[in-house]
């Protein structure tokens, strides 16, 4: 089947290949670590061809033939490869060709597409030279050119072609879809161009992905890439669109519980980790309470479910939690409990349904002090970064296609970052490893030390494995899966759209003042800069707001 990974094959002329050129690791392709399983029965999950409407069925192909590469410029300064697709499924065209920077293992995909009702794909009309590497000085295997299809009236083209010849490509070569079958994209991550880094006025290489993104956004990545000459221009591809919102691709209950116990993640946190996640049951059964605006000597105690507290609304500053009253029972509900933690997950419709995304929520219940470092000096921050009710989650992005692992969002405070799964840490199977930072629990791909600042001065983010960790697929509830309709029983604290904890009030002034002086002078204005600098997020004065408040809810994660 065309949907399946096989090993690169070079279509380059093997005589300006350089013989004592080093293995890239473009050069081997990369397989998750363990077979996939076999996914219960459903309707179109997992089955290799999705149907957009309108006649146009696609497919993911992820096995290609190599044209032409240059192994100088891009990330790493390593080149890039491109290639066409191969191994069709019988009946299907390609879209599009494809591109990777060199310095990861291959693994990639397009889309082909197949015509079922005789108009949603045509042959181009011609095609356009974009650029070819002729004039450049920078190793590569022979000449690349690359064309932009020229689509017949009311069709557009969704991906470029890439040749080694200077000869047109035949016009049977690759199929334009029709333009109501089409959305906007916009560039994604930089593939390649000459240079170390993108140049904004210069030839880039990059990906694509539909403009519009979301639960409800029906555009369709098409794996593709867009060749610019400069980063002003308009991008002249389109991608596909799921016309008919399908979502009969999408996976059922008993799909979805096979899905997460082969790809749950490990977290590890750090051995001098103090505030450890909980369940929200647990949080609340132990003396979490509700306090409201104006009657704060009143704090009423939680129901183990949350079925007592405010459902829906906005959140207005009038409601809020907060940790037990009694100081003792308060430091033991901050540290949260381990052994009775539970991971919640959210289940969306991704690029036009032919993703699922499975969003990992973790809850904590206290997110301790931040600490900075500045230059050689590591330096504690008192209560700056400490609050009440700690959300934190990692995304896990499956092919509908074939129900392979295709990426991994980490959520890191107020951002975050996708990694390709070939850049991942496994532990039992197919299970990416995450570490989560040192009090603030942000979340990362691999232990360590990341500084989010610059110039030397930042906040520390301190990962490490440690005899603490959870196996999320030990214990886990899906709490919304909204194209499933009713088949998902919602908690009620789902709905609660308050602050999970109070506002905290302590003067920053008085705390910088407490670290500046273990600063020496020329250090002191560098570091008070960069703590007011700081976003809320970071600074935390306040709780956060619970998982249906933020923005990846309904919208993707960047």
């Amino acid at each position: 089947m065309g949907n399946c990974l096989s090993s690169t094959q070079s279509a380059v002329n093997p005589n300006v290949i350089s013989k004592n050129r080093k293995a890239l690791p473009i050069d081997s392709s990369f397989k998750l670590p363990a077979p996939l399983p076999s996914w219960p029965p459903g309707e179109g999950f997992g089955n290799g061809v999705i149907d957009l409407g309108d006649g146009l069925q696609v497919c993911q192909v992820s096995s290609f033939n190599k044209v032409w590469a240059t192994h100088e410029g891009g990330p790493d300064n390593l080149g890039a490869s491109f290639f066409e697709p191969s191994q069709f499924p019988q009946g299907f065209s390609m879209l599009g060709s494809y591109s990777q920077p060199n310095n990861t293992l291959l693994y990639g995909w397009v889309l082909a597409g197949r015509d079922d009702s005789g108009s949603a794909l045509k042959q181009p009309i011609d095609y356009t030279l974009v650029w070819s590497s002729e004039a450049l000085r920078i190793k590569q295997d022979g000449v690349g050119y690359i064309w932009l299809p020229s689509p017949p009236d009311g069709y557009k083209a969704v991906g470029h072609v890439v040749t080694n010849s200077p000869q047109k490509p035949p016009l049977g070569k690759t199929r334009c879809v029709r333009s109501d079958l089409t959305d906007e994209c916009e560039i994604d991550s930089w593939i390649w161009g000459p240079g170390k880094e993108s140049d904004p006025n210069g030839f880039n290489v990059y990906s694509l992905l539909p403009r519009n993104r979301g639960t409800r956004a029906m555009g369709v990545c098409v794996g593709t890439f867009v060749a610019q000459n400069t980063l002003t221009a308009p991008v002249s591809l389109a991608c596909v669109k799921n016309v008919v919102s399908n979502l009969s691709c999408m996976p059922n209950r008993n799909q979805i519980q096979t899905i997460f116990q082969a790809y749950s993640p490990w977290i590890y946190f750090h051995p001098d980790e103090q505030f450890l996640p909980s369940s929200v049951n647990w949080y609340f059964k132990n003396g979490a309470f509700l306090y409201k605006k104006g009657d704060e000597s009143r704090p009423v105690p939680i129901e183990s479910d949350g079925s007592n507290l405010p459902q829906g609304g906005a959140e207005d500053d009038m409601y809020w939690l907060d940790l037990p009253v009694d100081e003792g029972e308060k430091d033991r509900v901050k540290k949260g409990n381990l052994q009775e933690s539970q991971v919640y997950l959210h289940i969306k419709p991704m690029l036009g349904a032919t993703f699922t995304d499975v969003a990992v929520w973790v809850f904590y219940p206290f997110n301790g002090p931040s600490r900075a470092k500045v230059e050689f000096i590591n330096i504690p921050l008192g209560k700056i970064g400490e609050h009440v009710g700690d959300w934190e989650h990692v995304t896990l992005r499956i092919s509908n296609f074939n129900g392979e692992l295709r990426g991994v969002y980490f959520s890191e405070h107020s951002g975050g970052a996708w990694v390709k799964p070939s850049e991942l840490e496994f532990q039992d199977g197919n299970k990416a490893v995450t570490y989560s930072s040192l009090h603030g629990h942000a979340m990362y791909a691999r232990p360590g030390l990341v500084l989010q600042g610059r110039g030397g001065v930042g906040i520390r983010n301190d990962t490490a494995k440690s005899k603490k960790f959870m196996d999320t697929g030990t214990d886990s509830l899906v709490v919304a899966a909204e194209y499933l309709g009713t088949a998902i029983n919602q908690p009620p604290w789902l709905d609660y759209f308050r602050k999970w904890g109070p506002k905290i009030t302590y003067d920053i002034s008085e705390e910088i003042k407490k670290v500046d002086k273990l600063l020496p002078g020329k250090l002191k204005s560098a570091f008070d800069k960069f703590i007011r600098s700081l976003p809320n997020e970071v600074l935390r004065e306040e709780g956060p707001t619970g998982p249906k408040m933020k923005r990846n809810w309904a919208g993707d994660e960047v």
